[in-house]
């Protein structure tokens, strides 16, 4: 899974928020689909040009993400860079795409999790939020606080008046 940093997470909620207030979602077009909305958020770039991106590559998201290659230079692989550099892997980029990953599923109530379409914007913004909400578990998991022994006694304060002579 992702790894669970404050950046990862406020992608996937700022790409949660964004299909929540009615951004253009289209499941078929690769700028405006589940992969697509999250590549906007990473990358800054507008629907249109992931899509531009996508189609100097034969495939949707999936094939996409298999065909991945560092160094080809094609500007779709540039647009993955960004994804995995923030901290998502490919695996996660093609369960996004279906909202497919087990553990994630798996947190979301059973009546919701059994009626889950990959197409649809509802389904897709739960699976963000969900997916965010796990993140943060983990994170907050792996911090640790000091303990703090209780400190001596302060002496006395000085009196008000010897602090202004």
């Amino acid at each position: 899974m992702a790894q669970p940093t404050l950046s990862v997470i406020q992608a996937l909620r700022d790409t949660a928020h964004r299909l929540a207030t009615q951004a253009p979602y289209q499941w078929g077009h690769m700028g405006s689909c589940n992969c697509g909305h999250l590549a906007q958020t990473v990358t800054h770039l507008t629907k249109a040009e992931i899509h531009a991106r996508a189609m100097q590559r034969y495939g949707d998201w999936e094939r996409q993400l298999i065909d991945y290659c560092p160094t080809s230079g094609l500007p779709i692989d540039q647009t993955i860079d960004e994804m995995l550099a923030l901290g998502f892997t490919r695996t996660d980029l093609s369960h996004l795409e279906r909202i497919s990953d087990p553990a994630i599923r798996a947190a979301i109530p059973f009546e919701r999790r059994e009626a889950l379409r990959h197409n649809q914007r509802n389904d897709v913004v739960l699976y963000l939020r969900t997916w965010a909400d796990l993140l943060e578990q983990d994170l907050l998991a792996g911090i640790t606080l000091p303990s703090f022994t209780a400190s001596p006694t302060p002496g006395p304060l000085p009196l008000a008046s010897s602090v202004y002579h």
